[in-house]
């Protein structure tokens, strides 16, 4: 019970610094609708390629490109921005675990809100080719949950490290990858309106990396924390 009202706690917290500020916010969202627009005026230097077979598989694996690079952007600061007179006094006050647990739920609410707003927009500048639209939306929160719990984990042990970006870019790499791969067979099934049933193994898949991950997170945080 303590640790959950102390997650319930620092997770308001972070909430009521976004909206003062609302930089990742902000910041994330401009890079997401000047990316597509970029995007949208190198596709119209060649207007025949939407009519290509080619086309689906450019537009779903783009959009992966720029969801990735968005949650990056996002998540990678969640601990890195962190001063030391901070850490210490929420050392003081709050358990290692309710600490990486509102970090994490957090950046899934911003991330679940941001690609929210991403794929419309994203819609709104090219050609719609998805066959059945409510799963891959599924399939997009389901991405945000994944990225957020994988950039929240690797973010941590980085921070701990001196703030190394080039580590946090190692770490991640080889746990984002199997994410990425599972995430662009789901939104290519839900483009090509395949039935729902046939999905249900990735699915799985991707619900046990993000178990995994946050189970990993809760196990090896404190013993970061202490150092």
């Amino acid at each position: 019970m303590q640790l959950f009202n102390q997650t319930i706690y620092l997770l308001k917290k972070e909430i009521v610094l976004e909206w003062r500020s609302k930089y990742a916010f902000n910041g994330v969202l401009l890079y997401v609708v000047s990316t597509v627009f970029i995007c949208y005026i190198s596709f119209n230097l060649n207007p025949g390629f939407t009519g290509t077979k080619g086309y689906p598989i450019v537009w779903n694996v783009l959009f992966w490109i720029i969801i990735l690079f968005a949650s990056v952007n996002a998540i990678a600061k969640s601990f890195m921005q962190e001063s030391k007179s901070r850490l210490l006094y929420y050392y003081s006050i709050a358990s290692p675990e309710a600490i990486i647990l509102s970090k994490t739920i957090y950046n899934i609410l911003l991330m679940s809100l941001l690609s929210g707003l991403a794929l419309p927009i994203y819609m709104i500048f090219f050609n719609n080719t998805i066959g059945d639209p409510l799963y891959y939306f599924l399939t997009v929160l389901l991405g945000s949950i994944s990225f957020s719990t994988v950039f929240t984990m690797i973010s941590a042990i980085a921070s701990k490290a001196g703030n190394n970006g080039t580590l946090m870019a190692i770490l991640s790499f080889p746990v984002i990858i199997p994410v990425i791969l599972v995430l662009i067979k789901l939104s290519k099934s839900a483009m090509d309106g395949i039935d729902r049933s046939l999905s249900y193994g990735n699915i799985g898949v991707l619900l046990a990396i993000n178990v995994i991950v946050i189970t990993t997170s809760l196990i090896l945080f404190p013993f970061l924390w202490r150092d």
